[in-house]
């Protein structure tokens, strides 16, 4: 555990080796700053001993000056220790946060099937600030504090090694307590900065899923949720303010008891003339002086616990393993023909339970392919190993013949345009939404996009039009909207593969209509993969997997696998034959 503690801290150290420069100035301050520290207890000596003693004013209007010119320097000395300790501060952050962020962004989707918004949010904000409030000016502030107790303690057996032994018998047990204090609070904090993350995961969940909430009037129910992690953390940390409360008077009594010793022994000394008065205060100053480090010092190590267990958990995402990362020869290609195909494919996630077994078919460019089956039966892990958001457990997903796993993923997935059965809006402009995939395309584009995803005349309702905000998730817009604009953000990107994840679901049937013969046109040479459970979809694709428990049960056109009186035959009964109904009747009615 020691081990680890230590390479916790050397990583953390190692976000400031570039930046050597900023971190002498800061270290040089420090160092001027506290030996100056030292000098004025001498000072103030020579002006008792040799200007009170001898009543000598100039001695005294001589240490005056000194003093006065100790202060100005000690401050250009002290303005550098904490100018660079701050800016050591926020950079050290800075790099951090990016690298936590950037790694995010890179982890497979398995990741963040198990994460916790809450809980992430946590470990970049509450986890990244309390470790970069040590490692920058903190671990400025523990040089000086640790700097300043060995010169102190120098300086002290400089003026009497006797009565500096006798002053300095506490320190070994303060030093030794401090240490103690700061291995049994360690684990203190990490509990803390865990509960956090809790507490941010129930905010985050209750507050996204709001209308559910009071939909069911359960706000008692997420009060009391809340209130109840909110209790854990308080025990967490009332626990370690009884640690604070215990170990700080034992601090300060240790100091007391030095100065005690000093006027104890020390007084009698200076009254017989074995030392002189100003030795004596000098010796006193510098046991005052110790006060201020050594409650520092309790505080430091606390910091620097916290910091060592916020940063543990900062770098579990960071060093987070991605089960999809590209190969150092991974395959790129500017255009594609589109051609996929599934060789056996097998796949499960961590739990071990199988969600595909031994899937095989082939997608020719160009071609529509339409998958259905009941829930859970494994068609949008279909649609998922395409863009290799997943890796396949057994079996080859090949793309232009070439495995997905061998593809650079951001090369393999600029190539598919996809359109989520829940699809998430930016709560930023509708035109920044459209053009999310494709930043650089302009107006003209954008606005064709929105046509063809009969998405333009919704849109230019708006008083603003495109530059509409359309709020966090598309709260504006209601669902066939926002399921219109997420067609038209994949088809501005002009992919080869689409992937329609039951995208007309949220729409009505006369506007499904609408958009299947806009999309007729724009998947003309697009390979094409639809799940839906709409009977118009179905019909007009080149092949249709009908799937269960995992397997591909049944494959064929429409009319094929009505003949077969198959599982596709019961879900038509069951869901279909109603709407191929409707759309007779509204036929006949129109003639």
């Amino acid at each position: 555990m020691a081990g680890k503690k230590d390479q916790i801290y050397r990583r953390l150290f190692g976000y400031l080796r570039p930046y050597r420069k900023q971190a002498l100035l800061a270290y040089a301050g420090t160092l001027g700053a506290t030996l100056l520290n030292l000098l004025v207890p001498q000072i103030i000596k020579d002006a008792i001993d040799n200007g009170l003693a001898a009543r000598d004013a100039t001695a005294l209007f001589l240490a005056g000056g000194l003093i006065l010119l100790i202060a100005l320097v000690r401050g250009l000395a002290g303005f550098g220790q904490r100018f660079f300790g701050e800016w050591l501060t926020h950079r050290v952050a800075y790099d951090l946060r990016n690298d936590f962020y950037n790694n995010v962004q890179r982890l497979p989707f398995t990741f963040h099937d198990q994460s916790h918004t809450g809980d992430l949010m946590s470990r970049a904000t509450s986890d990244i600030a309390e470790t970069e409030r040590f490692v920058g000016i903190g671990l400025v502030d523990l040089v000086a504090t640790l700097v300043l107790l060995f010169g102190v303690m120098i300086a002290m057996l400089m003026e009497s090694v006797s009565l500096s032994l006798l002053a300095l018998l506490p320190i070994p047990a303060l030093l030794a307590a401090a240490l103690r204090f700061g291995g049994a609070v360690r684990p203190m904090f990490k509990a803390i900065q865990e509960q956090i993350g809790v507490l941010s995961a129930t905010m985050q969940e209750s507050l996204t899923g709001i209308r559910v909430v009071k939909a069911f009037a359960r706000e008692p129910y997420e009060l009391e949720k809340f209130d109840a992690d909110n209790d854990e953390w308080f025990e967490r940390r009332f626990s370690l303010i009884q640690k604070w409360a215990d170990n700080w008077p034992f601090f300060t009594f240790l100091v007391a008891t030095s100065i005690f010793l000093l006027l104890w022994f020390g007084g009698p000394l200076a009254l017989d003339g074995t030392i002189t008065v100003g030795s004596l205060f000098a010796l006193i100053s510098y046991v005052l002086m110790l006060s201020g480090p050594v409650q520092r010092l309790g505080f430091l190590v606390n910091l620097a616990a916290t910091a060592g267990a916020s940063a543990g958990r900062v770098f579990e995402m960071i060093d987070a393993p991605n089960e999809v990362a590209d190969k150092p020869d991974a395959v790129t290609r500017d255009e594609i023909d589109g051609r996929v195909a599934f060789e056996r494919v097998s796949f499960a996630y961590d739990n071990g339970r199988p969600i595909l077994k031994d899937v095989s078919f082939v997608a020719e460019p160009g071609q529509t392919i339409a998958l259905i089956g009941p829930t859970g039966s494994g068609k949008s892990t279909v649609t998922n190993l395409i863009p290799r958001f997943y890796n396949v457990s057994t079996g080859r997903v090949l793309v232009d013949g070439v495995d997905a796993r061998d593809w650079q993923a951001r090369s393999l997935r600029r190539h598919i345009g996809i359109v989520l059965q829940d699809p998430f809006l930016f709560s930023q402009t509708v035109a920044e939404n459209i053009a999310y995939g494709r930043p650089q395309a302009d107006t003209a584009d954008i606005i064709a996009a929105a046509k063809a995803a009969h998405a333009h005349e919704f849109i230019t309702s708006f008083p603003q039009g495109y530059q509409t905000r359309v709020g966090e998730r598309g709260v504006t817009l209601s669902g066939g909207q926002k399921q219109r604009v997420a067609i038209a953000r994949a088809l501005l990107t002009n992919p080869r593969i689409l992937i329609l994840d039951d995208s007309t679901s949220s729409v009505d049937t006369e506007t499904e209509h609408i958009i299947q013969q806009a999309l007729a046109t724009l998947m003309q040479g697009r390979t094409t993969f639809i799940i839906a459970q709409r009977l118009l979809t179905l019909k007009q694709a080149d092949m249709i997997l009908v799937m269960d428990k995992g397997r591909i049960v049944e494959r064929g056109a429409h009319d094929e696998l009505l003949a077969q009186q198959g599982l596709y035959r019961q879900i038509y009964d069951l869901q279909l034959k109603d709407q191929e109904e409707f759309m007779q009747l509204a036929m006949s009615n129109e003639q």
